[in-house]
């Protein structure tokens, strides 16, 4: 199991066209994905409804986790997805 904990710099947070982008990168893995707020069970990282369930902001952190091959490639573009402040806005 590869872990990796991540600081939301998205001003938005864990939400809509961040969130999306998560879910969508992490559904293409062949692997279990998950993602936890401190303090809360992990959720799985390609449901839409369970990763805008956490409810997580701007600055929060979260704990990433995969397992298999392609884990520790797959967390850090995750990472770099909750690292960008912003998500393509027009």
């Amino acid at each position: 199991m590869t872990e990796r904990r991540v600081k939301i710099m998205s001003r938005v947070g864990l939400h809509a066209r961040p969130a999306a982008l998560f879910v969508q990168t992490a559904a293409k893995a062949p692997m279990d994905v998950t993602v936890a707020l401190d303090g809360r069970d992990p959720v799985n990282a390609k449901s839409i409804l369970a990763v805008l369930g956490l409810d997580a902001h701007h600055g929060e952190e979260v704990t990433l986790a995969a397992a298999g091959d392609g884990a520790e490639e797959l967390l850090t573009t995750l990472e770099g997805i909750l690292s960008q402040e912003e998500h393509g806005r027009a």
